[in-house]
């Protein structure tokens, strides 16, 4: 994998979106729950990672019962809050799901299999690829194939690890075929043509900057922090859309913003958006296959 510092450069391509929109908003819902490590799971670890408690040592050794409970919140109540303000506002959404969680929790897959939300694939598990052996790696991307197709009913129309993909994993999708996109990556505001051997392939890039993560990791403290960065970043985006389209992803978590006081954040954010005209909200999907038809891979 090399890198690119250059990109589009000063003259990007102009988006084109539908209905001449200066911006693609892309809400984002990571479904992880009952995917991470645990216990129950065999691991011998209580994953903490995305709770209240960030980088706290309690003195918790062995199982941490308090960070499973806070996992199981997002299931059993975040997943529907969000669920029900995305259905108010007939807004579509992506799953980032992990096959696991899909598998853990039937009613929240069943009613992502009726909606017309789409699905890009989050992982076997909520685990790390990076490290991990090229088989291995090659298997858990089959199985999360095609545990997401039997617990949904839905092809993953894309691929995004766990914070970073390992140095084969955009060789392993292609070879696997069947992905429009992978969203791999933070380096650009716009799609992406890259060539994997011979073989043209997609990258829509995802954003840990316009995320709720940063609940997680102590930067965000209030509702109000999350939603004044995210109309800022999109008043910026729509200003400078006039001239040259971009796109904003959106990232949440169930068991962040499905908590009422951020979920409320996320209203105002939305209110906010639906104020304007020329603003296409839009699964991660639509805007591969838009960038597929109005940019064809070169050559």
């Amino acid at each position: 994998m090399t890198r690119d510092f250059v990109g589009y450069g000063a003259e990007p391509p102009h988006a084109g979106w539908p209905g001449n929109a200066r911006i693609a908003v892309n809400f984002v819902i990571n479904f992880e729950e009952g995917s991470e490590l645990s216990y129950p799971a065999g691991d011998g670890v209580s994953e903490t990672g995305l709770t209240e408690m960030p980088g706290s040592d309690l003195g918790v050794r062995g199982r941490d019962l308090g960070a499973e409970s806070m996992f199981e919140y997002g299931a059993r109540v975040g997943f529907w809050r969000l669920h029900r303000i995305f259905a108010r506002f007939r807004l579509p959404v992506t799953i980032f799901g992990c096959a696991r969680a899909f598998e853990a929790n039937p009613p929240a897959a069943a009613a992502i299999a009726a909606s017309d939300w789409d699905i890009c694939s989050h992982g076997y598990r909520w685990t790390n690829h990076p490290g991990l052996a090229e088989d291995e790696e090659r298997r858990q991307i089959a199985a999360a194939v095609d545990l997401i197709r039997k617990t949904t009913g839905k092809s993953a129309a894309g691929w995004y690890c766990r914070y970073a993909p390992s140095e084969n994993t955009r060789r392993l999708l292609v070879e696997h075929g069947g992905f429009l996109y992978d969203s791999d990556t933070y380096n650009d505001e716009l799609p992406y043509w890259v060539r994997v051997g011979d073989k043209p392939h997609l990258v829509v890039p995802y954003s840990l900057t316009t995320n709720d993560s940063k609940f997680g990791r102590g930067v965000f403290g209030s509702g109000e922090d999350f939603f004044a960065f995210l109309r800022d970043s999109f008043d910026l985006l729509y200003d400078e859309g006039a001239e040259r389209p971009r796109m904003m992803s959106v990232g949440l978590h169930m068991r962040l913003t499905g908590h009422p006081g951020r979920a409320q954040a996320l209203i105002r954010f939305i209110e906010h958006i639906l104020a304007h005209s020329h603003v296409w909200v839009c699964r991660r999907e639509d805007i591969a296959r838009h960038w597929i038809a109005r940019f064809p891979p070169p050559g």
